[in-house]
């Protein structure tokens, strides 16, 4: 059990910073965005820059379908994902892990990566085209979310039989 907690603090710290620098990421753009600092348009990009730098950092199509529908749902969708999938990692080095809580935390992933990947590429697909990957990472979120599922179902009759346990002594 020991090599699990470990790897699973691992993940957890590095999903927590993957979700951290997602929302920073988000945040920054839509900022830069909305008040017109560190961006400039070319043709047809819009040009987000490193902050206190001329350097590129976000090259984005000059359209709000594709602004929003293309890269700010696909962000925050990305940020709820790891955040989620942080959560799902710290479920594995608590000291008990058959708890409501934590069931919680796996039902939150699961819902995110079967339903929420879904809707937002029906909405996405009526604002923009989507290309074949699309299709494919949105099938992987929802195997992920179907495992997650089967996960938390062993975590429920865990946690039944914790109690009756409990009952027991």
């Amino acid at each position: 059990m020991k090599k699990t907690k470990f790897i699973s603090k691992t993940l957890y710290v590095v999903t927590s910073l993957l979700a951290f620098l997602y929302f920073v990421t988000t945040a920054y753009a839509i900022g830069c965005k909305t008040l017109g600092i560190n961006i400039h348009h070319t043709q047809k990009q819009e040009v987000i820059e490193y902050p206190f730098t001329d350097i590129p950092f976000l090259l984005l199509h000059d359209t709000w379908r594709y602004w929003i529908f293309s890269f700010l749902i696909p962000l925050l969708f990305y940020t709820l994902f790891f955040f989620f999938l942080s959560n799902v990692f710290k479920v594995f080095f608590q000291p008990r892990i058959f708890t409501k809580s934590n069931i919680i935390h796996l039902k939150r992933f699961y819902w995110h990566n079967l339903f929420a990947s879904i809707i937002l590429m029906f909405i996405a697909y009526l604002f923009v085209e989507l290309e074949t990957p699309v299709f494919i990472i949105v099938s992987l979120h929802i195997f992920l979310g179907i495992f997650v599922f089967i996960l938390s179902e062993i975590f429920n009759q865990g946690l039944h039989l914790q109690n009756e346990q409990d009952l027991y002594i």
